[in-house]
């Protein structure tokens, strides 16, 4: 439900894009197109830090396979250290340069020496930089100092507490990426006028970022990413935190639109007819991309290869990438065959003495650059809560939230599907159809002798969770409570199965996420739904408050509920619930938060501030949940 839901706004957004796209004819068009992207692009990050001295240090060199590997070490940030491998060709420099992302492995840079080497002996020299969460640049170590997590968790986790603070993993992925640019332009030995990018599969989606980005980019060749999202959602689905930018479907911008950020720079797109990164999304951007490039008079620029393979790098697409990459960078335009090529064993190319960066001295991680963040916002929002201040506050977490007020919310319409008869009581099974595409499974409780109050039941393990006889929700009923238990979206029967890492449907999150929309904002605004829908209940004689009692992961959505529609509730009592987003940036390892997260709202508040609005006598919180066991390593 929540996934038809969420196409169906993804859907109208991509054509409003389409539209817009269809309408840049001219030259001057297309630029305020790419500026507008651009800008817009940067904005979601969240902005990147200053640029600080890289600090290289070549730590070892080798022989390869007609070239020679030098290992670096260097700082995108200070003491946030980059592990990298330069492939250096045997003729006289300068050389040209491609700088190649990796993909998703666990071995990071390693992965990349087949072209690295390749390039090499076509004269081309090749920057492979491990990213966070994967070869030596892991970021959440157990106690013997080994990645706690495989890499695409990593980067997820990272991006719950990222998100909070208005970045993503996105935002440390490219400027490590930009940082190496600046790396390979410090050197005497490479042509900084000459610099292409390639990267497959996660490389193909940072190649796709820098290349729209960064203009000291002059060619580029991403491989096995570039689809579109129309396809990319009714297949696959979103993928993991880096590969999706704040708001980006709701704004308008494509997988098309990282190419025509850059038009008409010389751009081939590498594809696989059987990758699960749709082929055919992948020919609508080309030809969106084509289009643009023959309009602006440069149609040899773009360029498609399409090979009959699965996900990855094949031997056809590294030769033809090699091929764009002479074209462009070398002026020479002539077939290349990869030969036979010897490669090394990872462990030959560790930069590091134990094999992380994290290990070394003084190296700082990305849970502590996000904690250093998030204290100087903790000071900022202290100024937004100062007392008086609340109705410009609560109007910034409306805005970060998106939760529409009371009063623009849809009533719900309540089918009534069942019902079961106990003896203490008589449970309604209700489905409760508020906005079109919303229809909410809910338990109705009534009393044999009415008392007049009524109680709001969120359980974030489901309605059923409470619900059995001599229950907790009975033993309200017996003392004559009406009480309501929905599934509020994406938890129970419109939610996974399981209580997975991410305490709800990733893809569901991050669709609602490209659409600039938060899951939480979501459901609160299903319990005030649900709320007003009990609280206009009629059969008691009564028209009462809510009491709401919110357990497990639904705290958060109920907790801003309350604190902007406090009117509609009396007493609230929270159970297990998360009570700081500070503690996710702090603790990132802990698992389920990322369905509770909402982007850069610690750069406004924080939970404790929607608490301290409610009267704090009508308020009960037991058990708060604490991330410090959930994230500590398991042989600390």
């Amino acid at each position: 439900m929540v996934g038809t839901y969420l196409k169906q706004q993804a859907y109208q957004a991509l054509e409003r894009r389409r539209e817009a796209y269809e309408q840049v004819k001219t030259p001057d068009e297309a630029k305020t197109y790419r500026e507008r992207l651009r800008q817009f692009f940067l904005e979601q990050l969240g902005g990147f830090p200053e640029r600080t001295p890289l600090n290289p240090r070549i730590v070892g060199a080798l022989e390869g396979d007609g070239c020679k590997i030098e290992k670096i070490i260097y700082e995108s940030q200070p003491r946030h250290f980059v592990t990298a491998l330069l492939y250096l060709p045997a003729s006289p420099p300068p050389f040209p340069a491609v700088l190649m992302p990796c993909g998703h492995s666990a071995t990071g840079k390693t992965e990349n020496q087949i072209q690295g080497i390749f390039l090499a002996k076509n004269g081309i020299a090749a920057l492979c930089y491990d990213p966070i969460g994967q070869g030596e640049r892991y970021q959440l170590l157990d106690g013997s100092g080994q990645p706690r997590f495989k890499a695409t968790d990593e980067h997820t986790l990272l991006g719950a507490a990222c998100i909070l603070l208005g970045r993503g993993t996105a935002t440390y992925r490219v400027w490590d990426g930009m940082r190496s640019l600046d790396y390979l332009a410090s050197r005497t030995d490479i042509d900084a006028a000459r610099i292409g990018v390639s990267g497959c599969s996660g490389g193909g989606t940072l190649s796709s970022y820098l290349m729209a980005l960064d203009d000291r980019i002059a060619c580029a060749a991403p491989s096995c990413y570039l689809t579109s999202f129309r396809r990319l959602i009714d297949t696959i689905g979103p993928q993991d935190a880096e590969q999706n930018i704040h708001g980006q479907i709701g704004f308008g911008m494509d997988h098309a639109d990282y190419i025509l950020m850059r038009a008409p720079k010389p751009t081939l797109m590498l594809t696989g007819t059987q990758d699960f990164f749709d082929i055919q999304g992948s020919w609508d951007t080309f030809r969106q991309a084509a289009r643009w490039y023959t309009r602006l008079g440069f149609p040899e620029r773009m360029a498609m290869v399409e090979t009959d393979t699965k996900h990855g790098y094949p031997q056809p697409q590294r030769e033809a990438m090699v091929r764009w990459m002479r074209r462009w960078l070398l002026g020479q335009d002539q077939p290349v065959t990869e030969p036979a090529i010897k490669t090394r064993p990872a462990d030959e190319l560790l930069c590091t003495p134990r094999g992380q960066a994290l290990l070394l001295d003084g190296a700082r991680s990305v849970v502590e650059l996000n904690v250093e963040l998030s204290a100087k916002l903790e000071a900022q929002r202290r100024k937004i809560w100062e007392p008086g201040g609340h109705p410009e506050a609560l109007a910034a977490v409306r805005s970060a939230s998106g939760i529409r007020p009371l009063a623009s919310l849809p009533k719900p319409r309540a089918s009534r599907v069942g019902a079961v008869e106990r003896q203490s009581c008589r449970i309604e099974k209700l489905i409760l159809e508020g906005e079109p595409g919303i229809r909410l499974p809910a338990l109705l409780f009534q009393p044999v002798r009415p008392s007049g109050r009524r109680y709001l039941w969120l359980n974030g393990e489901g309605k059923h969770a409470d619900a059995g006889p001599g229950g907790a929700i009975e033993k309200l009923v017996q003392a004559g409570h009406v009480v309501l238990a929905p599934d509020l979206r994406g938890i129970g029967e419109t939610g996974p199965s399981d209580q997975n890492l991410w305490g709800g449907s990733s893809k569901d999150f991050f669709l609602a996420y490209l659409l600039g929309r938060s899951m939480l904002g979501m459901r609160a605004e299903d319990v005030l739904v649900c709320a007003r829908f009990l609280a206009e209940l009629e059969g008691d004689g009564h028209h009462a408050r809510v009491h709401l009692i919110s357990l497990n992961s639904t705290g958060p959505a109920a907790l801003h509920a309350a604190a902007l529609e406090r009117e509609l509730f009396d007493t609230l009592k929270f159970v297990r619930s998360l009570q700081s987003w500070t503690d996710v940036v702090r603790y990132p390892a802990a698992p389920r938060q990322l369905i509770n997260v909402v982007h850069g709202a610690l750069h406004t508040y924080d939970l404790p501030d929607l608490l301290r609005l409610l009267p704090q006598d009508k308020v009960t919180v037991e058990e708060p949940l604490d991330l410090r066991p959930l994230a500590a390593p398991k042989n600390t």
